[in-house]
């Protein structure tokens, strides 16, 4: 399968801000982050870039359902490999109502879907920049 480098820079820049954005959200509000953080934000930030760049015409509460259930999936999937194989302790969320392991719950499945909102208006951007040759 052939990638064109102008998709490779566009997954490149929504890897890299979403990395960048979501560490510097856990350093705001719990005052320090994990490289694997950056990581899982990068992560999820290309699968949402490449929905809503595939479903241009989506409304923006659709975008951030679509969202919200990608960072939460990853959150899970992150956070049976860190907090539950590797014993890593990045978070417990076990005192949260309704949690499932300790690893998601509904609280941050809404605040993941508000953290949507900009990584809508951000793939907006990128795509943008990307086509008129601009950014990237």
């Amino acid at each position: 399968m052939h990638i064109p480098a102008a998709r490779i820079k566009e997954y490149t820049a929504a890897f890299l801000s979403g990395g960048i954005i979501y560490a510097l959200i856990e350093i705001l509000f719990r005052g320090y982050t994990y490289w694997s953080m950056a990581l899982t934000g990068g992560i999820c930030m290309v699968l949402m870039y490449r929905h809503y760049t595939r479903h241009p015409n989506e409304g923006l509460l659709t975008k951030c359902l679509v969202g919200m259930l990608i960072i939460t999936s990853m959150e899970l999937i992150s956070g049976v490999i860190l907090n539950i194989i590797l014993r890593q302790n990045v978070w417990d969320y076990s005192d949260m109502y309704l949690n499932f392991i300790g690893q998601i719950c509904p609280t941050f499945c809404a605040a993941w879907f508000l953290l949507s909102v900009p990584a809508a208006f951000l793939t907006e951007f990128i795509s943008s920049r990307s086509k008129a040759h601009e950014f990237l």
